[in-house]
């Protein structure tokens, strides 16, 4: 058995372009299903996040409408309840990357808030990369490689990289609203950005590096590090 890291951002709003302070937070299906997906091949996950507060669920994302009805968004909820390492999370800046065989971000448009200007989560992701170990991040959970950048620019420029889209925010209606679009930060970052279809799972793998676009890639990816951890 293992122990996987997963980082869940702190931050319970997303501030828009217009100052507007949007109710957001982790993305219950990008938790539920690889958190289960790990347990059940006998793994331990450990959740990390900014200061060791308890993590918020974005409310929209057990909306029927964004689950493909009432009857799954329930199945997700459900699945969620059984997350219990989100009641007691621990200081993202004590983790001790050693500890970890595997390190997993979940998205949500939380961490565009707080992990895209976090240092601590910036340093764990470069050595995360550096140390060889299965490295996965979904949906908005990419925002997170912005805190990597410094004056040389970020290791993680030239990996093949996917998360959600441009087109995917301009569908969900956030595009026009957001300070900023997480596609077109990635690119300026240096990585090589992959799309696939819109809302459809897709996941990259470079190396040690596992990106998933959106919600439905959370356990495809999810599924591909429990097979690197063998």
């Amino acid at each position: 058995m293992a122990k996987i890291l997963m980082v869940v951002t702190g931050s319970a709003v997303w501030t828009l372009a217009d100052g507007t302070a949007h109710p957001s937070g982790y993305w219950a299906e990008e938790v539920s299903a690889p958190y289960l997906a790990f347990t059940g091949a006998g793994h331990e996950v450990v959740v990390a996040t900014p200061g060791g507060v308890v993590p918020t669920m974005d409310p929209a994302s057990l909306a029927p409408e964004l689950n493909g009805g009432q009857e799954n968004a329930d199945a997700i909820a459900a699945d969620l309840e059984r997350v219990t390492a989100l009641r007691q999370p621990v200081a993202l800046e004590e983790v001790r990357l050693d500890e970890y065989a595997a390190v997993f971000y979940p998205g949500g448009h939380g961490p565009m808030e707080d992990l895209a200007v976090n240092a601590a989560s910036g340093a764990l992701l470069g050595a995360a990369l550096a140390s060889g170990r299965p490295l996965g991040i979904v949906c908005h959970g990419p925002a997170a490689l912005l805190a990597t950048e410094a004056g040389g620019g970020s290791p993680f420029a030239g990996y093949r990289v996917t998360a959600f889209t441009n087109a995917e925010e301009t569908q969900s209606g956030f595009a026009d609203r957001a300070p900023w679009l997480l596609q077109d930060r990635l690119v300026a970052l240096g990585v090589d950005f992959q799309e696939g279809q819109p809302w459809a799972p897709y996941v990259v793998a470079d190396r040690n590096l596992y990106t998933g676009q959106n919600p439905a890639s959370a356990a495809p990816l999810a599924a591909d590090i429990v097979k690197a951890l063998g």
